[in-house]
Protein backbone atom coordinates (compact mmCIF):
# COMPACT_ATOMS: atom_id res chain seq x y z
CA UNK A 1 0.00 0.00 0.00
CA UNK A 2 2.93 1.96 0.98
CA UNK A 3 4.48 1.42 -2.24
CA UNK A 4 1.96 2.55 -4.22
CA UNK A 5 1.04 5.60 -2.74
CA UNK A 6 4.61 6.28 -3.12
CA UNK A 7 4.55 5.77 -7.08
CA UNK A 8 1.09 8.00 -7.09
CA UNK A 9 3.11 10.88 -5.22
CA UNK A 10 5.93 10.79 -7.65
CA UNK A 11 3.36 10.58 -10.77
CA UNK A 12 1.50 13.48 -9.01
CA UNK A 13 4.70 15.85 -8.69
CA UNK A 14 6.22 15.16 -12.13
CA UNK A 15 2.14 15.82 -13.61
CA UNK A 16 2.73 19.20 -11.83
CA UNK A 17 6.28 19.68 -13.15
CA UNK A 18 5.40 19.13 -16.46
CA UNK A 19 1.83 21.48 -16.33
CA UNK A 20 4.38 24.30 -14.71
CA UNK A 21 7.06 24.00 -17.27
CA UNK A 22 4.38 23.77 -20.38
CA UNK A 23 2.51 27.10 -18.75
CA UNK A 24 5.57 28.73 -18.33
CA UNK A 25 6.78 28.24 -21.65
CA UNK A 26 3.55 29.38 -23.24
CA UNK A 27 3.79 32.94 -21.20
CA UNK A 28 7.00 33.15 -22.93
CA UNK A 29 5.64 32.74 -26.07
CA UNK A 30 2.99 34.86 -25.62
CA UNK A 31 4.96 37.84 -24.13
CA UNK A 32 4.80 40.72 -26.55
CA UNK A 33 8.00 41.64 -28.67
CA UNK A 34 9.12 44.99 -27.35
CA UNK A 35 8.60 47.87 -29.67
CA UNK A 36 11.90 50.00 -30.83
CA UNK A 37 11.16 53.51 -30.74
CA UNK A 38 11.82 54.59 -34.44
CA UNK A 39 13.74 58.18 -34.52
CA UNK A 40 13.02 59.82 -37.48
CA UNK A 41 15.46 63.06 -38.51
CA UNK A 42 13.74 66.23 -39.64
CA UNK A 43 14.90 66.97 -43.35
CA UNK A 44 15.41 70.52 -43.57
CA UNK A 45 13.30 71.85 -47.13
CA UNK A 46 15.29 72.69 -49.72
CA UNK A 47 15.69 76.65 -50.49
CA UNK A 48 13.68 78.20 -53.29
CA UNK A 49 15.40 78.24 -56.36
CA UNK A 50 15.23 81.38 -58.81
CA UNK A 51 15.75 80.89 -62.50
CA UNK A 52 18.23 82.97 -64.60
CA UNK A 53 17.09 83.43 -67.79
CA UNK A 54 18.72 81.82 -71.19
CA UNK A 55 20.19 84.87 -72.90
CA UNK A 56 21.86 86.55 -69.47
CA UNK A 57 25.19 87.53 -70.04
CA UNK A 58 27.47 87.35 -67.08
CA UNK A 59 30.30 89.33 -66.96
CA UNK A 60 33.63 87.66 -66.17
CA UNK A 61 37.53 88.51 -65.63
CA UNK A 62 40.16 86.25 -66.87
CA UNK A 63 42.00 84.40 -63.65
CA UNK A 64 45.45 83.33 -65.76
CA UNK A 65 46.75 83.95 -69.22
CA UNK A 66 45.59 81.53 -71.63
CA UNK A 67 47.43 81.68 -75.58
CA UNK A 68 46.43 79.51 -78.64
CA UNK A 69 50.43 79.03 -78.92
CA UNK A 70 50.35 76.59 -75.47
CA UNK A 71 46.76 75.81 -74.79
CA UNK A 72 45.72 72.09 -74.74
CA UNK A 73 42.12 70.62 -75.88
CA UNK A 74 40.25 69.87 -72.87
CA UNK A 75 42.42 72.21 -70.58
CA UNK A 76 40.19 73.83 -68.00
CA UNK A 77 40.65 77.44 -66.44
CA UNK A 78 38.09 79.69 -64.43
CA UNK A 79 36.72 83.31 -64.60
CA UNK A 80 35.61 85.64 -61.49
CA UNK A 81 31.89 86.72 -61.91
CA UNK A 82 32.76 90.69 -61.87
CA UNK A 83 29.18 92.03 -61.31
CA UNK A 84 25.88 90.40 -59.34
CA UNK A 85 23.86 88.04 -61.33
CA UNK A 86 19.95 88.39 -60.88
CA UNK A 87 17.06 86.01 -61.21
CA UNK A 88 13.77 86.95 -63.39
CA UNK A 89 12.35 88.61 -60.20
CA UNK A 90 15.33 90.53 -59.19
CA UNK A 91 16.87 88.23 -56.20
CA UNK A 92 20.72 87.83 -56.56
CA UNK A 93 22.13 84.58 -56.70
CA UNK A 94 25.66 85.02 -58.52
CA UNK A 95 27.66 87.59 -56.09
CA UNK A 96 30.26 89.16 -57.29
CA UNK A 97 33.84 86.85 -56.47
CA UNK A 98 31.82 84.39 -57.85
CA UNK A 99 33.90 81.57 -60.06
CA UNK A 100 32.96 80.25 -63.71
CA UNK A 101 34.88 77.17 -64.60
CA UNK A 102 35.84 77.06 -68.55
CA UNK A 103 36.95 74.23 -70.75
CA UNK A 104 38.88 74.82 -74.24
CA UNK A 105 36.94 73.03 -76.62
CA UNK A 106 39.85 73.39 -79.72
CA UNK A 107 42.60 75.47 -80.34
CA UNK A 108 44.41 76.39 -83.17
CA UNK A 109 48.01 77.79 -83.62
CA UNK A 110 49.02 80.77 -85.70
CA UNK A 111 50.70 79.88 -88.97
CA UNK A 112 51.85 81.45 -92.43
CA UNK A 113 49.81 83.49 -94.36
CA UNK A 114 48.94 85.65 -91.57
CA UNK A 115 46.44 83.19 -89.99
CA UNK A 116 45.81 84.42 -86.36
CA UNK A 117 45.99 81.66 -83.55
CA UNK A 118 42.29 80.68 -82.07
CA UNK A 119 40.92 79.19 -79.55
CA UNK A 120 36.70 78.16 -79.09
CA UNK A 121 35.78 77.85 -75.13
CA UNK A 122 32.88 77.13 -73.18
CA UNK A 123 31.86 76.89 -69.48
CA UNK A 124 30.58 74.11 -67.79
CA UNK A 125 29.96 75.41 -64.16
CA UNK A 126 29.30 77.90 -61.58
CA UNK A 127 30.49 78.16 -58.15
CA UNK A 128 29.52 80.64 -55.72
CA UNK A 129 31.58 82.01 -52.68
CA UNK A 130 29.05 79.59 -50.23
CA UNK A 131 30.44 76.33 -52.11
CA UNK A 132 27.48 75.79 -53.82
CA UNK A 133 27.76 74.91 -57.49
CA UNK A 134 25.80 74.49 -60.51
CA UNK A 135 26.45 73.41 -64.06
CA UNK A 136 25.54 75.63 -66.96
CA UNK A 137 26.20 75.68 -70.64
CA UNK A 138 27.79 79.09 -71.43
CA UNK A 139 29.80 80.50 -74.23
CA UNK A 140 31.78 83.39 -74.58
CA UNK A 141 30.59 86.78 -75.84
CA UNK A 142 31.22 90.41 -75.88
CA UNK A 143 30.94 92.64 -73.81
CA UNK A 144 30.23 96.05 -75.67
CA UNK A 145 28.07 95.89 -78.85
CA UNK A 146 26.23 92.63 -78.02
CA UNK A 147 24.41 93.01 -74.97
CA UNK A 148 22.00 95.19 -73.23
CA UNK A 149 21.83 96.08 -69.79
CA UNK A 150 18.77 96.30 -67.46
CA UNK A 151 18.26 98.75 -64.71
CA UNK A 152 18.91 95.93 -62.15
CA UNK A 153 22.21 95.67 -63.39
CA UNK A 154 21.41 92.58 -65.86
CA UNK A 155 22.87 91.97 -69.14
CA UNK A 156 20.94 90.18 -71.55
CA UNK A 157 22.51 89.00 -74.81
CA UNK A 158 20.85 90.07 -78.09
CA UNK A 159 20.08 86.94 -80.87
CA UNK A 160 23.50 84.91 -81.20
CA UNK A 161 21.27 83.10 -84.15
CA UNK A 162 24.06 80.86 -85.25
CA UNK A 163 27.19 83.02 -84.28
CA UNK A 164 29.54 81.28 -81.76
CA UNK A 165 32.02 83.79 -80.77
CA UNK A 166 36.07 82.30 -80.10
CA UNK A 167 39.34 84.33 -79.35
CA UNK A 168 41.03 85.52 -82.08
CA UNK A 169 44.77 86.73 -81.97
CA UNK A 170 45.27 90.23 -83.91
CA UNK A 171 44.64 92.74 -81.71
CA UNK A 172 42.14 94.33 -79.03
CA UNK A 173 42.52 94.38 -75.12
CA UNK A 174 44.76 91.83 -73.78
CA UNK A 175 46.14 90.77 -77.41
CA UNK A 176 43.01 89.45 -78.40
CA UNK A 177 39.81 89.99 -79.62
CA UNK A 178 36.82 88.14 -79.96
CA UNK A 179 35.79 86.59 -83.52
CA UNK A 180 32.23 85.01 -84.38
CA UNK A 181 31.58 82.32 -86.65
CA UNK A 182 28.74 81.91 -88.09
CA UNK A 183 27.60 78.05 -88.92
CA UNK A 184 30.92 77.14 -88.21
CA UNK A 185 32.16 78.59 -91.35
CA UNK A 186 34.48 81.05 -91.76
CA UNK A 187 32.12 83.65 -90.82
CA UNK A 188 32.62 87.88 -89.85
CA UNK A 189 34.80 89.26 -87.14
CA UNK A 190 34.07 91.58 -84.23
CA UNK A 191 36.12 94.99 -83.96
CA UNK A 192 39.38 95.49 -85.98
CA UNK A 193 40.86 92.33 -86.50
CA UNK A 194 40.89 93.03 -90.56
CA UNK A 195 42.32 96.48 -89.75
CA UNK A 196 44.82 95.17 -87.35
CA UNK A 197 45.91 91.84 -88.84
CA UNK A 198 44.87 92.53 -92.71
CA UNK A 199 48.13 93.93 -94.01
CA UNK A 200 49.50 90.44 -93.52
CA UNK A 201 47.49 88.17 -95.33
CA UNK A 202 49.18 88.27 -99.10
CA UNK A 203 52.47 87.26 -97.15
CA UNK A 204 53.25 83.61 -97.39
CA UNK A 205 55.95 83.44 -94.64
CA UNK A 206 54.59 86.07 -92.32
CA UNK A 207 52.78 84.23 -88.99
CA UNK A 208 49.97 85.33 -87.86
CA UNK A 209 48.97 86.50 -84.07
CA UNK A 210 48.78 83.96 -81.28
CA UNK A 211 45.14 84.41 -79.59
CA UNK A 212 46.37 85.05 -75.87
CA UNK A 213 43.67 85.85 -73.30
CA UNK A 214 45.70 87.49 -70.65
CA UNK A 215 45.06 87.49 -66.61
CA UNK A 216 42.75 89.98 -66.15
CA UNK A 217 41.00 89.90 -69.53
CA UNK A 218 36.95 90.94 -69.33
CA UNK A 219 34.76 89.41 -71.21
CA UNK A 220 30.98 88.60 -71.22
CA UNK A 221 29.57 84.69 -70.73
CA UNK A 222 26.33 84.03 -72.52
CA UNK A 223 23.79 81.45 -70.68
CA UNK A 224 22.41 79.20 -73.85
CA UNK A 225 20.18 77.18 -71.12
CA UNK A 226 18.06 79.28 -68.07
CA UNK A 227 19.80 78.01 -65.00
CA UNK A 228 18.03 77.95 -61.28
CA UNK A 229 19.53 78.84 -58.01
CA UNK A 230 18.30 79.72 -54.31
CA UNK A 231 18.81 83.35 -53.01
CA UNK A 232 22.31 83.44 -52.63
CA UNK A 233 23.49 83.89 -48.65
CA UNK A 234 26.81 84.24 -47.22
CA UNK A 235 26.90 80.55 -45.69
CA UNK A 236 24.75 77.32 -46.06
CA UNK A 237 24.72 73.83 -45.45
CA UNK A 238 22.87 72.77 -48.96
CA UNK A 239 25.09 71.35 -51.21
CA UNK A 240 23.73 71.00 -54.83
Amino acid sequence: MKRTITFTSMATVFTMLFVLGTTEGLSQQRKPALKRKVVTKRVAPAPPVFTVASGTVIRTRMNRTLSSKTARVGEAFTVTVTEPVYSNNGVVVVPVGSTLQGRVNSVRAAANRGKPGEIDVSFTRVRLPNGSSRAINGSLTELNGGTDVDNEGTASGRPMKNRKAIFIGGGGVGGVILGAAVGGGKGALIGGLLGAGGGYLGDRMTKGAEAEVKSGTEFGVFLNQAIALPRFVESTGYRP
